[in-house]
């Protein structure tokens, strides 16, 4: 793929003008420097950009707040008390669960999800309590998963098996999670892995993964935090038992927004004891819901993980985010686009600042999503040119102790803010 790419603005440009996603931009605030220019914003596996039809959507549900109140719930265009079923369908076809939709809902945060979801899917034994995870894992992952195994009175040091690179590299292989499972397998309970690692880019093979954990016995889990909306996603084909995500990063809900979870449908009807669950009335029977009866009878699916009421406003910053998506055409052509940009990104930093910048995301396009970890070489220096990104217009971000994270982001960044971007980081470089 590389060597359809060459040097010069002129060839970034021509790639935008043939791009035809390139009207998706329009879709979105741009922030702006103090001159008034736009900034190259490569932050959007932290914080998506809002969309300009967030407004209205949200200003929909404040209109019919104030005219309807609590008749909104059941009243109106779109009535609160099933709004959250709007997102189910194009939800699912970002993450690629079952056409009907019922292996998804979107509720809470990501953590809380994920307390939620192993309180149902690890069920511990004396010989099988262990839970494989990567090392260097986003800490609320790391945390979770450790107050999960002492809450059940297993030590994490021993319960957490810790998936770490081969010496001299910065991914985990494949061969590197088969030779664990193959080994440990017995005595693990439960697979926590990312789609994609936040700190280092990589793309996890979801299936092989999946079949080969269940193989074993294990119960499988990812976190899809930096997957959803960046890869094209089968968690139902794929087999995967659960998982969980936000929806502030490549999804463009907004900042602390309520986050999605997958249940596989084979599980979706399986009851106490067999499958135990944390409950809460929102989970229960839609029929017979409010006559605030108790006995919790689950509605079938993933909704019957529900807790409480979702919070409105925050589910139609969400939906708007979803319809760009949809008219986009889906995962599919963003990930074709996702390809080549960062594919571009890519070539021009190992074409033009190789000595000086080491690329610690894996190559190949099938094992990472649209982001690059990159290390400056010169030893102390990553920091101090980072923030001279940042006094030049570029929105990225930093990952203590040493990597500067860029996600050129398919929806709204371009093939010409790549190869501005190279060049200022060149300046900063030059700079040292």
């Amino acid at each position: 793929m590389s060597e359809s790419f060459r040097p010069g603005r002129d060839f970034a440009v021509a790639l935008d003008r043939g791009d035809p996603l390139a009207r998706l931009r329009d879709e979105f605030h741009v922030p702006r420097r103090e001159s008034g220019e736009e900034e190259i914003y490569f932050a959007g596996n932290s914080l998506g950009l809002l969309p300009r039809r967030t407004a209205g959507y949200v200003e929909e549900e404040l209109e019919k707040w104030g005219r309807l109140a609590v008749k909104a719930h059941f009243s109106g265009e779109n009535p609160w008390l099933p709004y959250h079923e709007l997102l189910a369908e194009p939800m699912a076809r970002l993450v690629g669960a079952s056409a009907s939709a019922s292996e998804v809902v979107t509720m809470n945060s990501l953590t809380a999800n994920l307390h939620l979801m192993m309180a149902s899917f690890y069920r511990p034994t004396r010989e099988r309590h262990r839970i494989l995870l990567e090392d260097h894992a986003f800490p609320s992952d790391d945390y979770a998963l450790e107050s999960q195994a002492r809450f059940h009175g297993f030590d994490p040091a021993e319960a957490l098996v810790r998936l770490r690179p081969r010496e001299g590299k910065h991914a985990i292989e494949a061969a590197d999670v088969a030779e664990v499972l193959e080994r440990d397998g017995a005595s693990i309970a439960l697979v926590l892995l990312p789609g994609v690692q936040y700190y280092t880019g990589q793309a996890f093979d979801v299936e092989a993964i999946t079949r080969q954990a269940h193989a074993k016995g294990c119960v499988v889990g990812f976190d899809m935090a930096h997957a959803a909306g960046n890869l094209v996603l089968r968690l139902h084909d794929w087999n995967v038992d659960f998982a969980v995500w936000c929806t502030y990063k490549y999804l463009n809900s907004g900042p602390g927004s309520v986050g999605g979870c997958f249940v596989h449908e084979r599980h979706g009807d399986r009851k106490s004891p067999d499958l135990p669950r944390l409950a809460g009335w929102w989970g229960h029977d839609k029929k017979s819901r409010f006559r605030m009866e108790p006995g919790f009878r689950p509605i079938p699916g993933a909704e019957g993980w529900q807790l409480s009421n979702p919070p409105i406003l925050s589910l139609a910053a969400i939906r708007a985010s979803l319809d760009v998506f949809m008219e986009a055409g889906g995962m599919e052509p963003l990930r074709e686009k996702s390809v080549r940009l960062t594919g571009y990104l890519e070539w021009l930093l190992r074409e033009e600042l190789a000595a000086a910048i080491e690329i610690l995301t894996p190559a190949d396009p099938q094992r990472r999503g649209c982001q690059l970890s990159l290390r400056v070489t010169s030893s102390g220096a990553g920091r101090d040119v980072f923030e001279k990104l940042e006094a030049s217009g570029v929105t990225c971000d930093w990952r203590e102790p040493d990597v500067i994270r860029v996600a050129p982001v398919p929806l709204y960044n371009r093939f010409e803010e790549v190869h501005r971007f190279v060049e200022i980081l060149r300046e900063a470089l030059s700079e040292r």
